[in-house]
C-alpha cells in the first residue's frame, strides 16, 4: 500500500518516480560517499537534478529535521524525564553530528519527492543500461 507513495522512495532510498531505482550510490549513509548520487534513475531515467543549484532547499528541509529532532528530544529528556539541560545538550552534540549523514540523505530524497509525481501505473518504464549511461554522460559534459 505504501509502495506507489512518496514516502515509499524517501524512507527506502528509491526513484519518486519508478520507486524502482536508487537515489544514492550507496545504500548506508554511512560510508566515506555518502552524498554520491546517480545523476538519473538506472531504472526508469528520471533525471534527479532538475537544474543546478536545486539542492538548495534541501538545506531547509535538513535544518526542519534538525529542530524536530532536538524538540522532541528536548520535550522527552528535560522536560518529560527531567534530565539537566547541560546534559542534554552535552549528550545531544555527538549524536547530531553522527545523524549528519542520515538527515543529508533525507532532506534531499524529501526535497526531489516534492517535485516529482509517482507513477501510480506500475509499469514505470525502464531506461536500458546503455539509455542512462548516455543521459549520465549528457549531463555531465
Amino acid at each position: 500500500m505504501i509502495r506507489n507513495t512518496r514516502l515509499y522512495s524517501v524512507l527506502f532510498n528509491k526513484c519518486p518516480r519508478c520507486h524502482t531505482g536508487a537515489f544514492f550510490v550507496s545504500k548506508s549513509a554511512y560510508r566515506k560517499n555518502f552524498d554520491e548520487m546517480h545523476t538519473h534513475c538506472p531504472h526508469c531515467g528520471e533525471n534527479y537534478v532538475p537544474e543546478p543549484g536545486f539542492y538548495w532547499g534541501s538545506m531547509y528541509m535538513s535544518y526542519g529535521l534538525y529542530v524536530l529532532f532536538m524538540l522532541g528530544t528536548f520535550l522527552l529528556l528535560v522536560v518529560g524525564l527531567g534530565v539537566d539541560v547541560m546534559h542534554y545538550l552535552l549528550g545531544l552534540t555527538p549524536v547530531l553530528v553522527l545523524l549528519l549523514p542520515y538527515f543529508f540523505r533525507l532532506a534531499r530524497r524529501s526535497w526531489l519527492a516534492i517535485f516529482i509525481a509517482p507513477d501510480r501505473s506500475g509499469r514505470g518504464t525502464a531506461a536500458t543500461g546503455t539509455e542512462v549511461m548516455d543521459i549520465e554522460k549528457n549531463a555531465a559534459s
